[in-house]
């Protein structure tokens, strides 16, 4: 169960940190309660996750999760530059995610 709650943090993760551009500093009312939410839910589920997994792999996870799903998300949305070196760079950072699933030791 741990690892759905990860997932989940990480889905989570990407929905704030994208709603962040879209707060305008936090002066929108309404992408500012989805981006806060987003936080506080997110971190939510990286806790109950982090009940049984080892913190520092939770917590890289959760962030390569949030880190590559946001940049996805401004490639393919938000037209922002999708050139080879940044897949490849990508593609590292989720070779890292899954190299720290499989020896988590759960």
């Amino acid at each position: 169960m741990a690892w759905i709650y990860l997932a989940v943090a990480g889905a989570l993760e990407i929905i704030w940190a994208v709603g962040l551009k879209y707060t305008q500093g936090f002066t929108r009312l309404m992408p500012s309660i989805i981006t806060v939410s987003g936080m506080a839910v997110s971190v939510y589920f990286l806790s109950l996750a982090a009940r049984t997994l080892p913190i520092g792999t939770a917590y890289a996870i959760w962030t390569g999760i949030g880190a590559v799903g946001t940049v996805i998300f401004g490639m393919v949305f938000l037209k922002e530059p999708s050139d080879a070196l940044r897949i490849v760079f990508l593609l590292v950072i989720v070779g890292g995610i899954v190299g720290l699933k499989f020896t988590s030791g759960h």
